[in-house]
């Protein structure tokens, strides 16, 4: 048996975790894990930086100008 660590997490944070098992559950076809899914979710956190989203949004020039006003 792998050597595992008990962490606390919020019932919300809990939830969540369960609906996203259930999910890859059904896209996988097998049982998943709580365990499952939070790899899942860190292996697409780790997958993206801030940097891949360069560029990514594109504004209007009154929106640019409106963000400066908020300054």
């Amino acid at each position: 048996m792998e050597n595992t660590k008990t962490i606390k997490i919020s019932p919300k944070v809990y939830a969540e975790l369960n609906a996203l098992t259930s999910i890859l559950s059904e896209r996988l076809t097998r049982h998943v894990t709580i365990n499952d899914a939070s790899e899942d979710l860190l292996s697409h956190a780790h997958k993206n930086k801030p940097s891949d989203f360069t560029g990514a949004w594109v504004i209007s020039d009154e929106e640019e100008i409106n963000l400066g006003e908020v300054e």
